[in-house]
């Protein structure tokens, strides 16, 4: 596409649109070191819908590249390639989503995990009345270990089941090849210390900041993965510990599910209420407009997750323990239950980006 010929967006879709943009970032390179997308970028001369695809999973949304361009309105080239890419993103996750008739619901109404939430509560509740047991110490005294068991164990195997199909698809469309160890190392290193999210140069993105950089998005994002793997650690330690080892739950202070959890529980909370303040305060038009309610109920129902696991840890003991564990357990199966179709699923996605860039890259 030559840049002097800028064609009618409205009659762009918007892997077109993508693809019109990235065409122009390519002739032009200003950006080149601000993050993983410019140099995969400068790989190609020609981009097909699978190659914006793989771009879109590759960009973290931090927005330097929007306020560095020369080229976004008023000028007539009007790029936006963060708001693009978010578009193309999320429509890359609704069409792979298992099964397809699910997809783009929580995006469309941000009341939807409102509702999934309520029924979550409602099937706790359910639960605890006809599944109470008649002896147990703590949390199984409320609902014994079986019927948790019953309850959360499809609530944990379905939706890996269906972020699974919805990856083999995209790694299809993507062109990726057999894995490599290499390859899964250097993806996970980058996800780990969240580097694209540093601005290319370390010194921060500009999502909340507009032109002025901030590393707050990087640290809140590490905070919720830190916070999130601690309680999933948190979580299989207990599991290891009842199975493995005879050894029945309620766990005192200093065992090793208090230990990750109670960290856990608190960076998770501090986490994602840093992502909603700075997702408030950043410009709704450089990311996915259409998916801007859906991803933020995402992050508060992952935030009451954290925030009503250390509120049952603290009604140990009192008559508050019985609503506690119905909210928590509420919160939790509502997460389960819509991770496969909420923006949890962008950690998947972006971390398949991530080990198919590092397959091509040089």
């Amino acid at each position: 596409m030559s840049l002097d010929t800028v064609p009618n967006l409205a009659t762009l879709g918007t892997t077109d649109e993508a693809r019109r943009q990235v065409e122009i970032c390519n002739a032009c390179r200003y950006c080149e070191g601000y993050c993983a997308v410019f140099p995969a970028i400068t790989m190609q001369r020609a981009f097909s819908d699978g190659d914006i695809t793989q771009l879109a999973n590759l960009c973290h949304n931090c927005r330097g590249c929007y306020y560095a361009c020369q080229y976004t309105a008023p000028h007539e080239f009007d790029l936006n390639l963060p708001g693009i890419l978010a578009e193309v993103r999320q429509e890359s996750w609704d069409r792979h989503a298992w099964p397809p008739a699910f997809a783009g619901a929580f995006q469309r109404k941000g009341t939807a995990i409102a509702l999934a939430l309520a029924a979550g509560l409602a099937l706790i509740f359910a639960a605890l009345t006809a599944l109470r047991p008649a002896s147990g110490e703590g949390f199984y005294a409320y609902l014994s270990h079986g019927g948790m068991v019953a309850i959360f164990l499809p609530a944990f195997v379905f939706p890996l089941l269906a972020i699974a199909i919805g990856l083999r698809g995209y790694w299809a469309e993507v062109g990726g090849q057999r894995l490599r160890l290499a390859d899964l190392r250097a993806a996970i290193a980058s996800a780990a210390d969240m580097r694209n999210l540093g601005g290319g140069q370390g010194q921060g993105c500009n999502f909340e900041e507009t032109d002025r950089f901030s590393n707050a998005r990087r640290w809140a994002h590490q905070a919720v993965m830190y916070g999130f793997l601690l309680c999933f650690a948190s979580t299989s330690s207990g599991t290891v510990m009842h199975y493995a080892l005879d050894m029945q739950a309620p766990y005192g202070l200093f065992s090793l599910p208090k230990l990750l959890g109670i960290p856990g529980g608190i960076l998770l909370t501090l986490g994602a209420g840093w992502l909603v303040s700075l997702k408030l305060r950043a410009d709704r038009g450089l990311g996915a407009v259409s998916a801007w309610g859906g991803e933020l109920a995402f992050v508060l129902l992952l935030g009451l997750t954290g925030l009503t696991g250390l509120l049952l840890y603290a009604a140990t003991g009192t008559a508050l323990v019985q609503p506690m564990l119905a909210i928590h357990l509420g919160a939790v199966l509502a997460f389960f239950l819509t991770a496969p179709y909420s923006k949890m699923v962008h950690g998947f996605y972006r971390l398949a980006a991530l080990i198919r860039n590092a397959q091509v890259r040089p």
